[in-house]
């Protein structure tokens, strides 16, 4: 009688090893390439449906992938602005910033008895120290933001390829199965785009709860254009850290030239480092994971392995990935036990 072999747990650490160390050292190939899926899978109802009109393939797919462009762009001029505007004020800020300063200064030299000589060469030798720290930083930021320059044209090149030839793509994966099999795995291309599909209306959906929410801290902080500073930090959200503190610097300039005081500011870091909270650990995992059927305990690790592995890019797509998974394990025997792990609701 035949013995039925099966993976022993240490067999699935190698495989989880294996593929995190693949998926690590090969980002820079996958992240471009996953981001061309996600737009080309988001955007083939749409390019469907202007071919079933008699459109050509590749100009309803010129079109298509334009749009998206023009709305990533547009997120992009919108943080600029939101620079150009914040230099516009930078006069009556520098001049305020330096009477915060000596009031400061002032109130060290009363209440600790530094002089002012003992403050500034504190102040020297904590920027001296911290200036390899910086420099490294710096450095960082301008590679990473390098490598982002380049993938913005990738992108859109990937998901035109991909539009393009996704029935000869669909036709290699599906002679990868057998025949019996082949309709499953249709099933699971159809719902995956189904899925992402669901994905980004989760998206809108936390975009307008944490533009609400902070235009209601703002607005009862009594900020100028609360609604309109709360909503544009909701979009910058999309620029994972650094989108949150572009959009922060407007406000928080406006509350302190408007106010004669430093608690407004504070009040308004303090805004946006809630909401930023619960955006990530409550409102994202919930909203999202409940539009991809896959339970928010699963998303937030999720999140974090995609941190983790590809930085913000990962924590972006690593939550479509787990829902495809999840499609796979719901239609495949011998997967259940991983199924339920996913479900966001008990059977």
């Amino acid at each position: 009688m035949p013995v039925k072999r099966t993976l022993l747990p240490a067999n699935y650490f190698q495989y989880v090893v294996l593929v995190g160390v693949i998926l690590y050292f090969g980002k820079a190939l996958f992240i471009p390439l996953s981001f061309g899926l996600l737009i080309s899978f988001i955007l083939y109802p749409f390019c469907k449906w202007m071919e079933s009109n008699r459109i050509p393939r590749m100009a309803a797919i010129i079109i298509g992938v334009s749009l998206a462009t023009i709305l990533l762009v547009g997120i992009i001029v919108l943080l600029f602005q939101q620079v150009m505007n914040f230099t516009d004020v930078w006069v009556p800020l520098k001049l305020k910033l330096t009477r915060s300063i000596n009031s400061v200064s002032q109130y060290f030299s009363d209440t600790f008895h530094w002089t002012k000589a003992k403050q500034t060469e504190w102040v020297e030798t904590t920027l001296k120290n911290s200036s390899i720290g910086l420099i490294s930083f710096i450095r960082t930021t301008l590679y990473a933001s390098g490598i982002s320059f380049v993938m913005l044209f990738i992108i859109p090149i990937y998901a035109t390829l991909i539009l393009y030839y996704r029935k000869t793509l669909a036709e290699v994966l599906f002679s990868l199965f057998p025949e019996e099999k082949r309709k499953t795995v249709n099933e699971i291309l159809q719902a995956t785009v189904h899925q992402y599909f669901n994905f980004i209306k989760g998206m809108l959906i936390v975009y307008i709860i944490v533009g609400t929410l902070n235009s209601i801290g703002l607005l009862i902080l009594g900020i100028p254009h609360a609604i309109l500073f709360g909503f544009i930090a909701s979009i910058l959200t999309f620029i994972p850290y650094v989108g949150i503190m572009a959009a922060s610097l407007l406000p928080i300039t406006v509350s302190w030239l408007t106010y004669d005081s430093l608690w407004y500011p504070v009040g308004v870091i303090i805004v946006f480092a809630i909401v930023q909270y619960l955006e990530a650990n409550v409102i994202y995992p919930i909203a999202v994971g409940n539009r991809l059927h896959v339970n928010a305990l699963v998303i937030l690790v999720v999140i974090i392995t995609g941190g983790i592995l590809w930085g913000a890019s990962g924590m972006i797509l690593f939550v479509p990935f787990v829902a495809i998974l999840k499609l796979i394990a719901d239609r495949t025997e011998g997967w259940d036990s991983l199924a339920t792990l996913l479900d966001d609701e008990k059977k």
